[in-house]
């Protein structure tokens, strides 16, 4: 098989009837110059030790020398060999509390946004690793199985938002209990499960999911996004503006806080950390670097069939092609002009 890995580089060679033209005006342009002497004799004499089929030579000999180049920068490829290719990494999946209280602005832009803002640094960060999304409110839900294609999983967070889920609340023992059913089964290290959220778990029920997660060998980060104050939590309509707060049945406005304790004691119970992300100068560079730090397993082995790059064959040919190109002289010796006029 012969392929081309660059085509597009091969629109070069328009370069070469380009020189072609160029070669030849030039060549024409020379004859002009030399025809206004009107002295016959006298142009014959001047132009005697001129070599116009060695000149013709070097012009051709160059336009190769163009049409190998562009012909090597296109990476020509023949020949194929079959390599086992394995890869490692950390199975990493990211529960993301898509509740209303999400939309809490004690963070900026709002705690939703800035949520998908450190998960997105994150994904960019990784290298082999698989990663899965998981999205919850009053219930959970896999929005992204675990994969190596991060664009995907881009595309998949970005639409995660407070719509995705009708039953409302934070249900954090269900979003621990799906999170872990879409880990694959077998797989009892080198697993990660970062839980993003402002921690107010309304059914307090994550006990018997947090005892799974140590039986199972799942380390979990938790990573608290909002402030310790009580904040109002705002209400749109349906064409996205704002009509002020959400209220409670008796007209309170509603507030909402973060609540640390119960993120630090989901982390402390799998050997993970909690991560909070307290105001708009918060890093999470830590909890990056331990995600993208850390030593992964044998994920998947494959044979991947590798195409032979041939660029050095049109490459050496075009540098021949050059040197042959410069030990051709213009001009003949003298002695050579005198015995053609002898002979």
């Amino acid at each position: 098989v012969f392929r081309f890995l660059s085509t597009e580089t091969l629109f070069g060679l328009l370069l070469v009837p380009v020189l072609g033209a160029f070669f030849w005006g030039t060549r024409q342009a020379r004859k002009r110059a030399l025809a206004q002497f009107g002295d016959l004799v006298l142009v014959q004499k001047l132009s005697a030790t001129l070599n116009r089929r060695a000149r013709a030579a070097k012009s051709v000999l160059m336009l190769l020398v163009v049409a190998f180049l562009v012909l090597a920068l296109a990476r020509p490829q023949f020949g194929t060999r079959v390599e086992t290719v394995t890869s490692e990494g950390q199975d990493v999946m990211v529960a993301l509390d898509v509740s209303r209280s999400m939309l809490a602005e004690d963070v900026n832009p709002n705690r939703l946004e800035r949520a998908r803002l450190e998960i997105m640094r994150i994904v960019q960060r990784l290298d082999g690793d698989r990663i899965g999304l998981v999205a919850f409110a009053g219930n959970a839900f896999v929005q992204s199985p675990l994969t190596v294609d991060y664009g995907a999983a881009a595309l998949f967070l970005n639409s995660m938002n407070t719509d995705l889920i009708p039953l409302q609340g934070t249900n954090l023992g269900e979003a621990l209990t799906v999170a872990l059913d879409a880990f694959e089964e077998g797989t009892s290290d080198h697993r990660v499960l970062i839980v993003v959220t402002d921690g107010e778990d309304h059914e307090g029920e994550i006990d018997q999911a947090l005892e799974r997660a140590r039986d199972e060998g799942v380390q979990i980060h938790t990573v608290g996004i909002g402030s310790l104050d009580g904040v109002p939590i705002p209400e749109f309509d349906a064409s996205g503006e704002r009509t002020g707060f959400i209220r409670d049945e008796e007209g309170a406005v509603v507030t909402t806080r973060l609540d640390e304790s119960t993120l630090e004691r989901v982390a402390e119970a799998t050997g993970g950390r909690y991560f909070p992300a307290l105001g708009a100068g918060a890093d999470l560079d830590l909890l990056v670097e331990e995600v993208t730090g850390a030593e992964g397993r044998e994920l998947e082995t494959r044979e991947v069939t590798q195409f032979d790059e041939q660029f050095q064959i049109f490459l050496g040919f075009a540098l021949i092609l050059l040197f042959v190109e410069g030990l051709i002289p213009e001009r003949r010796r003298r002695e050579e002009v005198w015995a053609g006029r002898f002979s």
